[in-house]
């Protein structure tokens, strides 16, 4: 498979990811009245008016990119399904230590402990939705090349 198919199986597996895996973590978080809304917004987020939800699939389709890049070492080291684990320590890493503190929040937000189980969740979701998606992705693809 070429580098970009990979890439490109990469974004689409981190955008699924986004909304199959987090949607569905968040939707039982909310559920058992731990969050205050659904996870899914169409809400405009600023400068554009893109949706929330659309928003937050494009940076997770980037960060599906970066798992498709060292997705060959993460596998080879941990295996797949804790590779994704491992992976979705990055965004959780970034999140907490660089978007945080830009929008004003300190760093971890705090790292208030009702909220920490909450965030660590969300992105170990990720990394775990990405890794599944990706690996189907690719064994579709060399079915249809065997095919």
């Amino acid at each position: 498979m070429s580098s970009s198919s990979r890439l490109l199986l990469g974004f689409f597996a981190g955008f699924l990811s986004h909304l199959i895996f987090q949607g569905a973590f968040g939707s039982i978080l909310y559920a058992a009245h731990v969050l205050p809304a659904l996870p899914f917004s169409l809400d405009p987020v600023p400068p554009l008016g893109v949706p929330k939800t659309l928003n937050l699939g494009f940076w997770a389709g980037l960060w599906g990119i970066g798992y498709a890049l060292l997705e060959r070492q993460l596998t080879a080291r941990f295996g797949w399904w804790l590779g994704g684990l491992v992976f979705g320590l990055a965004p959780l890493a970034i999140f907490w230590f660089a978007v945080l503190p830009l929008k004003g929040l300190g760093a971890g937000g705090g790292f208030d402990p009702t909220v920490v189980p909450i965030h660590v969740g969300f992105h170990e979701a990720f990394g775990i939705g990405v890794a599944i998606i990706f690996q189907a992705a690719l064994t579709l693809a060399r079915c249809r090349v065997q095919a």
